[in-house]
C-alpha cells in the first residue's frame, strides 16, 4: 500500500500536462496481481439528452485532498470541484503514461460538463439485446467505444475500450462524417476497420484493475466501482 501511495504522490507535478495520445493496451498487465484494495472509487452520472443538476462526477482516491464530489458550473461551464485536472493524479504516473484508458477520464467529465459538451462531442449509449452497454464520443479528432459485458459490467485493464482517429480536432474525415463534425459521424463505418484497443501503457508504473458498473435507464448513465493500484 505504501509504494502504491508513493507513486501516486509522485505524479501530483503532473495533473497538469493535459491529455495525451491513447494509448493502446497490453496483455502485459494482467501478469500483475491485485491486492483487493479500494484506492480509487467512482461514483458517476450523466443526462444524455438535457442538462441535469443530478448529473456528477464523484470520486475519491487514496492520496490526501485528491477526491471530489463534482458536478457542472451552469454559469461558468467548467466542473464546479476541479475534477477536469484534479483527476490527473489518477490517469498518469511519474512519468506522465497513462495508468488507464484517457477515453474513460474523457467520459466521467461528461458528468462535470454542460449537456452542450455532451452534444458537440456526439455523446450517446445503447442497451444491446444481450444486456451489454455501449458508449461512443468523438472527442478532438478521436472515437471511443466502451462495450460492457452482459451484466452491464467494464473490467479494467482488459474491458473492452476501443479508439480510432478519424480526423483532426478542428474537422474530421469525410468518409466518417457528412458535415466534418461529431454530430455528422457514422459510427458502424468508424468502427469497421482500423480499430485499436485503449488502455494503461505497458510502461507505466501501476494500472487500474476492477469492475466499473454500468447502468442505462431511459436516458440516464451511471457507472460505479471500486478500483485498485496495481504495481507492474
Amino acid at each position: 500500500m505504501q509504494k502504491k501511495l508513493f507513486f501516486l504522490l509522485l505524479a501530483f507535478p503532473l495533473i497538469m500536462i493535459g491529455c495525451s495520445k491513447p494509448a493502446e493496451s497490453s496483455n502485459a498487465t494482467t501478469k500483475a496481481v491485485s491486492d483487493g484494495s479500494e484506492d480509487l472509487v467512482i461514483d458517476y452520472q450523466v443526462n444524455l439528452s438535457m442538462d441535469d443538476p443530478a448529473s456528477h462526477f464523484n470520486w475519491k482516491g487514496n492520496v490526501r485532498y485528491m477526491a471530489a464530489e463534482d458536478k457542472a458550473d451552469t454559469v461558468s461551464g467548467a466542473s464546479t470541484e476541479g475534477s477536469t485536472h484534479l483527476f490527473m493524479m489518477y490517469l498518469y504516473d511519474v512519468e506522465g503514461k497513462p495508468t488507464m484508458s484517457t477515453g474513460l477520464r474523457g467520459l466521467f467529465l461528461f458528468g462535470v460538463n454542460p449537456h452542450a459538451q455532451a452534444i458537440h462531442d456526439n455523446l450517446n449509449a445503447s442497451k444491446m439485446d444481450d444486456g451489454s452497454i455501449v458508449v461512443q464520443f468523438v472527442h478532438r479528432g478521436t472515437a471511443y467505444r466502451f462495450t460492457t459485458d452482459s451484466k452491464g459490467v467494464l473490467s479494467l485493464p482488459d474491458g473492452s475500450i476501443e479508439y480510432r482517429s478519424i480526423g483532426t480536432p478542428q474537422e474530421l474525415k469525410s468518409e466518417f462524417s457528412t458535415d466534418g463534425t461529431a454530430a455528422g459521424v457514422d459510427f458502424d463505418k468508424v468502427w469497421s476497420t482500423g480499430v485499436k484497443k485503449e488502455g494503461p501503457s505497458p510502461e507505466a508504473m501501476y494500472f487500474w484493475d476492477g469492475d466499473l458498473k454500468f447502468t442505462l435507464e431511459g436516458d440516464i448513465l451511471t457507472i460505479n466501482g471500486v478500483l485498485t493500484s496495481v504495481e507492474q
